[in-house]
């Protein structure tokens, strides 16, 4: 272990701000678990091999823990951790007398399993120190953002509509609320990347009103450019909330990448069991290679280009859906443009998601 600490610490940049306890770590333990594996005395009994599996497995995750709780320390530092190991226990051991194939082979393929399973906790523990600190991250974002909001509301009232102030302040608003959406968009991906859900609260719902209330949003927001077709009124059971935020999404995405300045339409259709719900714009169309990552997190098309967003709208549409037990298709092609099929049942079975009632939003 004085050889390895000698070489890591000019070798791997991060271990000069450790003491020897804290750099050695478990190696101490893995070396003495190297030792078992070598011996030629101890009966390896399938007992024992399983047993050993799990030692080793313990003491690897457990150095790539403790490794991923310090910000200085990267995977490949992890790694250059064990080849150097590695190199060190040939060094020392053939010292003596030149190694076995066996040995080398035992050294060789233990050293690899220890990288292998301080790797995956190393990774493993880096994404839910990620999710702690954007879930903490987006919670205190909200509290001044609400302040923001209500603030700019009160202004608002002091202006009549067609004052220059009052466009102003209302653009304030629109932004503050594309703001907190994205925030709530960044939340509830790393509530979903943890598994844990999002609260879906059902009640009877009017699509076509609730389309109508999302038209005149966008339209104030972006310049009267959407139209609704629609049949009639729709009925079914859906969470308003979030059945809003699922067409909201789909539809600033057709502003973002749609042909400018031509209109977008949502179409409100049904048949006996099922409703369609589709946003369509013209423009380019969307290659099949772009659709199959249309809907993973943080993706985001070439062709996205300078547009600003996390590439977690589409993303959170599909998951919102699929809680409503929907769908959502694309059908995108050259001089047709490109429309978005968000297909519902009519009367869903709240309790068919168990995800629905796991954390409430917020």
């Amino acid at each position: 272990m004085r050889l390895w600490e000698e070489r890591a610490r000019a070798e791997i940049s991060p271990s000069m701000h450790h003491t020897s306890l804290i750099l050695q770590d478990s190696l101490p333990q893995y070396l003495s678990f190297l030792v078992t594996e070598l011996s030629t005395t101890i009966e390896r009994t399938s007992a024992r091999i399983n047993a050993d599996k799990v030692e080793s497995d313990r003491i690897g995750r457990k150095h790539g823990r403790e490794r991923a709780e310090y910000a200085d320390y990267s995977i490949t530092q992890l790694i250059l951790e064990y080849h150097i190991l590695r190199q060190v226990v040939f060094q020392v051991l053939e010292e003596e007398a030149p190694l076995t194939i066996r040995e080398r082979d035992i050294i060789i393929s233990s050293i690899e399993q220890a990288v292998n399973d301080a790797a995956t906790q190393f990774s493993q523990t880096l994404s839910e120190i990620q999710e702690m600190f954007m879930v903490t991250l987006t919670h205190d974002l909200k509290n001044p953002l609400n302040v923001m909001k209500m603030g700019t509301h009160l202004v608002l009232r002091r202006f009549e509509r067609g004052d220059r102030y009052f466009d102003v302040t209302a653009r304030m608003i629109g932004a503050i609320d594309r703001l907190d959406g994205m925030i709530q968009n960044l939340l509830d991906t790393s509530r979903l990347r943890a598994g844990q859900g999002l609260s879906l609260t059902f009640e009877n719902c009017d699509l076509e009103q609730l389309l109508q209330e999302v038209m005149e949003d966008l339209n104030f927001a972006y310049e009267e450019r959407f139209v609704l077709v629609s049949g009639g009124a729709v009925e079914t059971r859906c969470s308003r909330k979030e059945l809003r935020r699922v067409i909201e999404n789909i539809a600033v995405n057709a502003v973002k990448y749609g042909a400018p300045n031509t209109p977008i339409t949502l179409t409100l259709q049904h048949t006996a069991t099922t409703v369609h719900i589709t946003i369509h714009n013209e423009g380019q169309p969307i290659s099949p290679e772009v659709q199959s990552i249309l809907f993973q997190q943080f993706r985001r098309t070439k062709t996205a280009g300078e547009q600003k967003g996390w590439g977690l709208g589409l993303f959170l549409a599909k998951s919102l859906t699929e809680m409503h037990q929907g769908t959502i298709e694309v059908e995108s092609a050259e001089g047709k443009g490109t429309s978005f099929i968000i297909k519902l049942p009519i009367a869903p079975t709240e309790t068919a998601n168990p995800q629905s009632n796991q954390i409430e939003n917020g």
